[in-house]
């Protein structure tokens, strides 16, 4: 019994550590109807987006009445113009998905005139994956002293690696 309870807890810590690692589709505003022109500046998407992290191949989804609005991908001068002329993309369908397939930031404004001037606007930048959140902190700052340099002795890496050989052992049961 003992085994299979070590087996059970070691499969639920490789899905914590592996889930972390997924694409994964996010709700634009975390709601259906977020997709709109916003009550104030605490209510826009941009608030919603600073606090929200994006990996290469998570896909955004909005969720919006297609009668009455479609959202833009635009560049960033037509986002900061609330240009509706040119998009590089146009999306009508009310359940749109975009899927984020490179790093950097990506721009959205809505296709309704007069909507995105007053608002209606998107830009979420996607992390490279050399900046990929682990859930660990960065070091704080270094402080200056005088003094021999010392060399770092740990790295995200290093950790993920030692996170998977403790669970191997816990597996096989040398633990």
């Amino acid at each position: 019994m003992a085994v299979f309870s070590r087996t059970i807890s070691a499969l639920v810590l490789l899905l914590v550590v592996f889930s972390s690692c997924e694409a994964k589709e996010i709700l634009v505003g975390g709601k259906a109807d977020a997709w709109k022109i916003p009550s104030s500046q605490s209510d826009s998407l941009n608030q919603w987006a600073e606090s929200t992290r994006f990996r290469i191949g998570d896909s955004l989804v909005w969720k919006y009445d297609s009668g009455k609005d479609s959202v833009l991908q635009v560049n960033k001068e037509g986002y900061v113009s609330c240009n509706i002329s040119n998009p590089i993309e146009e999306y009508k369908d009310g359940n749109t998905k975009v899927k984020l397939s490179r790093s950097g930031p990506f721009y959205f404004i809505s296709g309704t005139k007069g909507n995105c001037e007053k608002g209606q606007k998107l830009v979420v930048v996607v992390l490279s994956p050399r900046n990929r959140y682990t859930g660990i902190s960065p070091a704080p700052a270094p402080v200056e002293f005088d003094g021999p340099a010392v060399a770092p002795t740990s790295s995200a890496t290093k950790l993920q690696s030692g996170l998977l050989v403790a669970l191997g052992i816990f597996v096989l049961g040398l633990f």
